[in-house]
């Protein structure tokens, strides 16, 4: 199953199970949708291709992007007929980037590490069943690094995603997996043992690694947080080449180095370092 039909099936399910929540505003729930569907370096999308992603009837769409134009969340191009996210829509964006106050107190470390091992350092969140980078520091690495700030990168075969998904409860990692799993068809007995496998290295060692199972060229090694007021989890991972990042070096520097700056900065969080 592709991306755009797994998600669509995923947010059938969830819309349906939301249907006896009289609390739930579907139209809400929609446009917010249409509003995702937009992914970085995506230019415009049209109604069909909208409609396409979200699952929502081209109707539907077609009434809610002329609604989302109107109070300036969505910028219509008449030439192109499509449409791209208006600044009301981006101000939303880094208004939530702005809250997330470890980002700034996070990114000091981050640029010490990134220059140390001359390798970029994100930092990322869940988001759904994808993780979602929400800062990334690249330091002197020569090495180019083609995600930024809003890419989305699989939960199952990144070390981030599997560094996120060892400190989520039992309940909430069984439940998320479950949703994995239909994405990855007759490959997912593979990907769920090695993904496993990870989640118990992380729960031992600390830190996650992923030995080109998301892209063959890139080796990654990434590490979770829990804020200490449960306001919530992060994974910050670094990756780079396979002839930069052997497992020598993921073992004996860059896990450590993970290792050191999650608990630099829960010390921070916890208010035992200044």
């Amino acid at each position: 199953m592709n991306d755009d039909a797994e998600k669509i099936a995923q947010e059938e399910e969830e819309e349906n199970s939301l249907k006896g929540d009289r609390k739930f505003v579907v139209a809400l729930a929609r446009g917010l949708e249409v509003l995702r569907s937009f992914r970085p370096r995506d230019g415009f999308l049209g109604n069909q291709e909208i409609a396409e992603r979200t699952g929502l009837p081209k109707p539907t769409v077609t009434r809610i992007t002329y609604t989302l134009c109107r109070l300036g969340y969505l910028t219509r191009v008449p030439r192109l007929g499509k449409y791209q996210l208006a600044p009301s829509a981006i101000t939303l964006g880094y208004s939530a980037l702005a809250n997330l106050g470890i980002r700034q107190i996070a990114r000091p470390f981050m640029d010490e590490m990134a220059e140390r091992l001359a390798a970029p350092v994100a930092m990322g969140i869940r988001d759904r069943v994808r993780a979602l980078y929400v800062d990334i520091s690249r330091g002197s690495s020569a090495f180019t690094f083609q995600l930024d700030i809003g890419s989305g990168i699989p939960l199952a075969q990144s070390a981030m995603g599997r560094a996120l998904l060892s400190v989520m409860s039992q309940a909430e990692r069984e439940a998320t997996i479950e949703r994995l799993s239909s994405r990855y068809g007759d490959d997912w007995p593979g990907v769920e043992a090695e993904m496993r496998g990870e989640i118990e290295t992380c729960m031992t060692l600390g830190y996650a690694v992923s030995v080109g199972a998301w892209r063959p060229g890139i080796h990654a090694v990434a590490a979770p947080l829990v804020a200490a007021d449960g306001s919530g989890i992060y994974a910050f991972n670094c990756g780079g080449p396979p002839y930069q990042f052997t497992e020598q070096f993921i073992h004996e520097q860059v896990g450590p180095a993970l290792l050191e700056l999650t608990r630099s900065l829960a010390s921070v969080l916890n208010g035992t370092r200044r």
